[in-house]
């Protein structure tokens, strides 16, 4: 920065050139100028106006006075103007060369030879000592014209896009406001102006979001939901029908013979791997007779489970009913023939046991009649015959039967598109995780299909068919096992092939998405729950069984158990082997912990020994629901009955040494022992209750005192007895409930 420099003026009114030349030779900063009167502009464009004192410059010489000498040659005397004029352009002349100066000085030797050195670009610049521009202020004008150009294309830019917004059932603002690409906090302000108070995380209904996308200048399209489109798919497969093979369920009561039918129409002993003989999992199996394939399903018969025989029913094209002849019509026989008739599908009776001498295949045909199945004997159109699985008799006969029955039908299917089908049951399999067990319906299923089954999906590793071999395709009508679903699914749910891993992924999404949505977990408090007294008590299970439809079953079945007083409350039913988890569950919640066909890992056996928490295991339904019911009597309070078996009354009070107070009393009523819990009563009001220390009767300590008769008590803890007190002797006896 330049130093500033002040402008001083001294001498007389009247001065030559020569003492300005004078003063410019004496002091480089300072000039003599004459001054009489008047204001001079300084460098800083101030006037300063001066005294008679002149000011002099630091640089004069203070010794000798400045004697001002006047050549006698001069010209005449120039005016004050051009004197004043003169006298500016030097010092401003000057100061310029001081501030050039300051700066050469600051300079090397070799620097100020470079500077003063003529160049090409500074002999053709206009002025060679100005600044030269900085780099950065030549890279700001290159921007500020970009941005002046671009201006006009990004002021078109921000014209709003038009989105098309999917809209699903439900949405909350958040997602609404992130398919908009609009902020969260102009949703909710909108939201605001209508009158509705909303957050961003608030659920918002498909008719309120398509409002506020067609408010924010959108194009709003409804969504699909899962069901349409899965329909949509099913319905799409009615090309290049071709003859399928029949899907038969074998349904009827518990230990009919539906399980030994099929193992001699298949030459399997598969009864023989059952615990206690009844058939507690769906099965189905293929089997080929005269050129013909039948598919078989092989129910429970057992009460328990009524979700795998309506199952079984709703997939089926024909139903066969075993009846023994010599057990007859049976509730679960009944069951079935109203699943089959829900199902609108026909029914071939097979009377199995006829080889029996106690059998009776006449009584079955008339009890069958009063549920409108009439046989062809009697002018029916019911197919009924009489089977013994022991001695394979008329077994041909069934299996005519049902193909004719197929025949009538006209089963036909479309074998070239995409497979569809239905999970019969699902486990969770050592080593090979999740296994679904399905009966194909239409297409045909490729090994590397990608599917979707309820809200599990997956991709087809490996098809199994019911002999245990691996297959590349399975046909319609077809059961097997599928290997590389992505978790259990539910029996009973549909199965479908997609194109490809994207929309299957996406389709069990949104059908997961959309069951969250579908569930209500509050539960309102109503008059009666809210000022009710009772409080029942509950009993945690965690059951673990070997497929999902057993689980099915015994939640079922444990869901009919009711009671005022105790509850079953279901904490977690699953499939596969008990695990550390499970007994953790178990500990924290207070459970049982219940396997069905399942063993617990050798980590969860350890742990539950160590936390000392029982696993019940069961091969059989009914053994389950046993040990629940029983359990649950535990929790009932046990039945208390009091029994009044003895009354005294108080006529005397005594004091005896060593005894304290005596009762001297009579007794009214019954007896008193000298183990009687007993109550004192006064004025109708019992003062205390207790038990009886002694007896004395004619000074003798005695056991027990009759009616009539006139004894001593003393009480246990108590001796604040007045007249006319009664003594009241009880009994209690409780008995424990069961349920």
């Amino acid at each position: 920065m330049e130093k500033k420099t002040k402008l001083t003026i001294s001498g007389s009114a009247k001065k030559s050139i020569k003492n300005i030349e004078i003063a410019k030779s004496q002091g480089k900063n300072s000039v003599v100028i004459e001054k009489q009167t008047g204001k001079f502009l300084s460098r800083e464009g101030s006037f300063r106006s001066s005294t008679n004192k002149p000011r002099t410059s630091s640089t004069f010489n203070r010794g000798a006075p400045l004697k001002p000498s006047f050549n006698p040659k001069s010209p005449s005397v120039i005016n004050d103007f051009e004197k004043r004029k003169l006298a500016e352009q030097r010092a401003t002349k000057r100061l310029k060369g001081d501030s050039e100066n300051k700066d050469k000085k600051t300079l090397k030797a070799g620097t100020k030879k470079r500077e003063l050195k003529l160049t090409v670009s500074r002999a053709l610049s206009d002025e060679i000592d100005a600044k030269q521009r900085s780099l950065a202020s030549v890279k700001r004008a290159r921007q500020k014209e970009i941005k002046n150009a671009t201006k006009d294309d990004s002021q078109e830019n921000l014209k709003p896009i038009k989105r098309d917004i999917n809209i699903p059932e439900a949405i909350t603002v958040r997602e609404l406001a992130n398919r908009m690409a609009e902020q969260s906090s102009n949703v909710i302000k909108h939201l605001f102006g209508m009158g509705v108070t909303v957050t961003i995380n608030q659920t918002l209904a498909a008719d309120t979001a398509e409002y506020l996308v067609k408010e924010f200048g959108h194009n709003p399209i409804r969504e699909e939901k899962a069901e349409e489109i899965i329909q949509k798919i099913k319905a799409s497969r009615t090309e290049n029908l071709k003859n399928r093979p029949p899907i038969v369920t074998v349904m009827g009561h518990v230990d009919h013979g539906k399980t030994s039918v099929l193992d001699v129409l298949r030459s399997a002993n598969v009864v023989s791997g059952e615990f206690g003989g009844i058939t507690q999992h769906i099965g189905a199996y293929q089997i080929e007779s005269q050129n013909n394939k039948l598919t078989f399903i092989d129910t429970p018969g057992h009460a328990a489970f009524t979700e795998m025989r309506a199952r079984g029913s709703k997939l089926t094209d024909v139903v066969v009913l075993v009846v023994a002849a010599d057990d007859g019509v049976k509730p679960q026989t009944v069951e079935s023939i109203k699943h089959a008739k829900a199902a609108n599908v026909p029914i071939v009776v097979a009377i199995n046991k006829c080889d029996l001498p106690e059998a009776d295949p006449q009584k079955i045909k008339n009890q069958l009649l009063e549920h409108e199945l009439i046989a062809e004997d009697l002018s029916g159109d019911t197919l009924m015959v009489e089977i013994s699985t022991k001695t394979k008799q008329n077994l041909d006969k069934l299996v005519e039967s049902i193909i004719l029955q197929a025949e009538i039908l006209d089963l036909k299917t479309d074998y070239e598109s995409k497979a569809t089908g239905i999970v019969l049951e699902s486990k969770i399999d050592v080593g090979r995780g999740p296994v679904a067990n399905i009966i194909v319906t239409t297409g045909t299923l490729n090994r590397g299909d990608f599917f979707v089954s309820g809200l599990k999906w997956g991709k087809v590793r490996a098809i199994i068919n019911d002999k245990g071999q691996n297959i590349n395709e399975a046909l319609p009508s077809t059961p097997v096992e599928i290997l590389g679903i992505n978790g259990p699914a539910k029996a009973g749910d549909d199965f479908i092939v997609l194109d490809t891993e994207k929309e299957a992924k996406t389709l069990s999404e949104n059908r997961a998405q959309e069951s969250k949505d579908g569930k209500n977990p509050l539960s309102f408090v109503t008059q009666d729950s809210a000022f009710s007294d009772k409080s029942t008590e509950e009993l945690n299970l965690i059951i673990k069984s070997d497929v999902h439809g057993s689980s099915e079953a015994i939640k079922n079945a444990i869901s009919q158990i009711k009671h005022e007083e105790v509850k079953p409350k279901i904490i977690l039913a699953d499939i596969g082997m008990v695990t550390e988890t499970d007994v953790t569950l178990a500990k924290a919640s207070n459970a049982v912990l219940i396997a069905f066909n399942v063993k617990p890992s050798k980590e969860a056996k350890k742990l539950a020994e160590n936390e000392k928490i029982k696993i019940s295991s069961y091969n059989i339904i009914y053994e389950v629901l046993d040990y629940i019911k029983q359990r649950m009597s535990g929790l009932l309070a046990p039945d208390v009955q009091e029994k009044i078996t003895g009354t005294a009354q108080i006529l005397e009070i005594f004091k005896v040494s060593g005894a304290g107070k005596v009762a001297g009393s009579k007794v009214t009523e019954g007896e008193i022992n000298s183990t009687s819990d007993v109550r004192i009563i006064r004025d109708g009001a019992i003062i205390y209750t207790g038990k009886v220390l002694t007896i004395f009767r004619e000074k003798n300590q005695v056991k027990q005192v009759s009616d009539g008769q006139e004894c001593g008590i003393t009480v246990k803890d108590y001796m604040d007895f007045q007249k006319n007190d009664t003594i009241e002797a009880f009994s209690v006896t409780s008995t424990e409930r069961s349920i």
